[in-house]
């Protein structure tokens, strides 16, 4: 009896040993994974009866070039109308890699990089139509935690940006530069491992 319980024992520790190890291997990124991800932001904001809204959605494709750098393409949309009934519309497209520190793993600190066009029509109530080219640069924070084998919560906080805008018919361009590292600005997002 002794020796069946010691047998069941070693059994149900190696089968436990067995499991934790294919945990640990399907958890994370390696190279050659294929994701999608997504996020969405909105915001509203009133002030007496003068109300603005913003709804923004960026959908993107990753993949691993290596065992810690994920090159990824995304598309930006969004829409919002402010306090005077103007009305914003932009679409744009964007490339960028990501640094995973620690990939494998359910969780990891990532850092950013990567370029963005953007296209901004612009229609205030009762006057005339502008559109907006703008070109963007940013580096920016973030983390990845495994919720699932195959889906994993993204977040990045702030980010060190360098955007350039002009309107059609306009003589210069506006640039910004902009470093923000704060609360403030968070986005989170969704992702989806193959």
């Amino acid at each position: 009896m002794k020796k069946l319980l010691f047998t069941a024992a070693i059994a149900v520790l190696g089968f436990t040993n067995v499991n934790a190890q294919e945990e640990a291997t399907t958890t994370g990124f390696a190279k050659g994974d294929l994701f999608v991800s997504g996020s969405v932001g909105f915001n509203s904001s009133k002030t007496g009866d003068a109300k603005s809204n913003n709804l923004n959605f960026s959908p993107s494709v990753g993949y691993f070039i290596s065992e810690n750098i994920a090159l990824e393409v995304n598309l930006m949309i969004g829409s919002g109308e402010d306090a005077v009934d103007t009305k914003t519309t932009d679409l744009g497209a964007g490339l960028g890699a990501t640094y995973f520190f620690t990939s494998s793993n359910k969780f990891s600190f990532t850092v950013g990089a990567g370029f963005g066009y953007a296209n901004s029509k612009v229609e205030p109530d009762g006057g005339s139509e502008t559109k907006v080219d703008s070109f963007r640069f940013a580096v920016a924070p973030g983390v990845h935690y495994f919720i699932s084998d195959k889906f994993a919560l993204r977040a990045s906080v702030g980010a060190l940006s360098y955007e350039s805008a002009k309107a059609d018919g306009a003589d210069d361009a506006t640039n910004d530069f902009g470093l923000n590292i704060d609360l403030s600005d968070i986005n989170f997002g969704l992702v989806y491992k193959f």
